[in-house]
């Protein structure tokens, strides 16, 4: 789709102030709860974004793409898009190797553990409006990803009697959700070819961990440490990008998200660094889009993420807990280092009726070996993502698209640094499925 396309002239969308009213319950009613795909970044935004593996700075398509680069907005039609996820993270670690039982260690059960939860909707609610052929204003509902884990209450041979599960708490897990909505505004210039948008962020956050009482002697705050009740945590941020066509079929798109800074997690003050702090970490988006020609378009995007920025995520458990307790400014976090994402996505417009895409993406991993045991928590492992999907018009302004993801399985081994002599395994491959309905106005 070249820009020429987006200049068309859009007829006047018709208000749907029923739709937007109902996307903020839709939205609460099925939290963003899901497990790490490129760290715990969602690798798309959208399904025609993420069936080419989350191509989108310089390709936008839908009402999604505020979420990835909001000068892409002004090239949107008058559109309001619906979409649901079934995503499904399969998750275990595996320690090896005889525990330490010496006084100061910290040994794992040897054996296999699977988490539970295995399945999770996920919505996402995009609208856009074109104020004339050069303005446009959208609002778009996305979450982030995420991270959750859920590991029985096992019976252990390394906990203390009446001891159980992971860390011989019982039942062993965290449950972190992420909602934004993100209104935007985007305005072409030079006869339509470039244009600039900008998107502030409001975002919302829950949290809830259990199974972490045996950490309260490494705690600043051990009754704020675990088996709290579900917390929530709000905050803002931005985002502003560009996009120019640089030949005629060739554009080039960038963004900016600035770092999403939250209130703490005040119920999790003795776990999270900083008194519960766990902002979002600032990115940086930049792509190539082509059209080879009219009907076959190929994308390329590389993401930045940095994760070692906030932190409660790229603090490292060692030596920090030996220097500081959790909680503290240089409490113990998951060691996460940050990520750079490589995406690439083609599309094949058959058709009026029938678009087909495909994509994968790449990006290293952001646990280092030596941080594998509090990963046990957040094992966010994955690297590859395989995509595919497809666009349908069933009328003159209505569509159905779907995208399918794999993430194959990926293993990050380590050693226990509390339990010489023990290795830990992390483990996950994923599965996602998304349907979209678009109404074009």
């Amino acid at each position: 789709m070249s820009l020429k396309e987006f200049n068309k002239p859009m007829s006047k969308a018709t208000r749907q102030p029923g739709l937007l009213a109902g996307v903020v319950s839709i939205m609460l009613v099925f939290p963003s709860v899901s497990e790490a795909t490129n760290g715990y970044f969602a690798h798309g935004y959208g399904a025609r974004s993420k069936a080419m593996a989350g191509v989108g700075a310089a390709l936008p398509q839908d009402a999604m793409a505020a979420a990835v680069n909001p000068a892409g907005m002004a090239f949107v039609d008058n559109r309001f898009d619906l979409e649901m996820e079934l995503f499904s993270p399969r998750r275990e670690y595996t320690v090896q190797g005889a525990p330490t039982m010496a006084p100061g260690a910290f040994p794992l059960n040897p054996g296999t553990v699977e988490s539970g939860n295995e399945y999770f909707p996920i919505p996402t609610v995009g609208w856009n409006h074109k104020l004339d052929n050069n303005q446009s204003i959208g609002i778009t509902m996305f979450g982030n990803g995420g991270m959750n884990t859920d590991y029985p209450g096992f019976a252990s041979q390394t906990c203390p009697p009446g001891g159980a599960g992971t860390f011989c708490a019982g039942k062993t897990g965290i449950d972190l959700a992420q909602m934004f909505i993100s209104p935007s505004y985007a305005r072409r210039f030079a006869d339509g070819r470039f244009s600039l948008g900008i998107a502030p962020i409001f975002a919302l956050q829950t949290f809830k961990a259990q199974g972490l009482g045996s950490f309260a002697g490494f705690s600043g705050d051990s009754q704020h440490l675990s088996n709290q009740i579900r917390n929530y945590s709000y905050g803002a941020g931005v985002r502003v990008g560009g996009l120019v066509e640089l030949l005629p079929g060739l554009r080039l798109g960038a963004s900016y998200k600035s770092r999403v800074f939250m209130s703490p997690f005040q119920h999790y003050a003795g776990l999270f660094a900083e008194q519960g702090d766990f902002d979002i970490p600032e990115s940086i988006n930049g792509g190539l889009a082509w059209d080879i020609n009219d009907s076959i378009t190929a994308a390329f995007d590389v993401e930045h993420i940095r994760y070692s920025s906030v932190n409660s995520v790229g603090n490292s458990l060692l030596p920090n807990l030996q220097t500081a307790q959790l909680g503290n400014s240089n409490g113990a976090g998951f060691g996460w280092k940050d990520m750079t994402v490589f995406k690439f996505g083609t599309q094949w417009k058959q058709n009026e009726d029938w678009t087909w895409r495909g994509g994968v993406s790449y990006g290293a991993q952001p646990i280092p070996e030596s941080q594998v045991l509090f990963n046990i928590l957040a094992p966010g492992v994955q690297e590859w993502h395989l995509t595919t999907g497809f666009t349908r018009s069933v009328t003159a302004k209505d569509d159905l698209s779907f995208a399918f993801m794999y993430s194959p399985s990926k293993t990050v081994s380590g050693p226990n640094p509390l339990s010489p002599g023990q290795t830990i395994d992390l483990n996950m491959y994923q599965l996602s499925f998304q349907l979209a309905w678009s109404r074009r106005f």
